[in-house]
């Protein structure tokens, strides 16, 4: 039978030495926890916050999270695309991302705020009305993603094609529009 563990505090535990129970973490907060390599199969995050917490090419195979923050993370290389994608709501702050994958997710209005983008896979991702404050995009990969009315006034190094994206009502800067050009090779000085 799965554990369920509600309001609890989880503060500096490495789980590839201590095995974290199978179960669901309902309104539980992460703090300064290693996740690195360890398998989450079918584990349940509810209202969780991850803070300091070091996720990195951790297996997240079937894991849910519903309505997760993670704030100053490191998650090099996690595969969000394997999650449970049922009631998949999640926010970003301050976290390191590169080589992660949301190939193919549902994830309407996700906040990226502050992170380090480089080389994710958003590849036919679903992002309507996420917000990318001030995050490095250094080739990430948008392949017939749905950008619809999402913010990229203040991201930076992005590059992506308007016509194999859909971008009705994305909002850009001035500052960063050459991030939308670059598949014309278009000099802009």
């Amino acid at each position: 039978m799965d554990d369920y563990f509600e309001s609890e505090e989880f503060i500096k535990i490495d789980f590839r030495k201590t095995k974290i129970k199978k179960g669901e973490y309902d309104n539980c907060t992460f703090t300064n926890c290693n996740f690195e390599l360890i398998n989450t199969l079918n584990i349940q995050f509810v209202s969780c916050i991850f803070k300091d917490c070091n996720l990195s090419n951790a297996i997240v195979k079937h894991t849910a999270f519903k309505d997760v923050q993670f704030v100053n993370c490191k998650l090099l290389g996690v595969k969000f695309n394997e999650c449970d994608a049922f009631l998949l709501q999640f926010s970003f702050k301050d976290c390191q991302l590169n080589f992660s994958s949301f190939y193919q997710l549902k994830i309407k209005n996700t906040k990226f705020t502050n992170c380090n983008l480089e080389a994710v896979d958003f590849t036919e991702t679903v992002l309507f009305g996420s917000i990318f404050d001030n995050c490095d995009l250094k080739q990430a990969v948008f392949d017939n993603s749905n950008l619809d009315k999402s913010d990229f006034r203040t991201a930076f190094n992005f590059n992506l094609h308007p016509e194999k994206n859909s971008l009705k009502g994305a909002r850009f800067s001035k500052e960063n529009i050459t991030g939308l050009l670059v598949a014309y090779k278009i000099n802009i000085e």
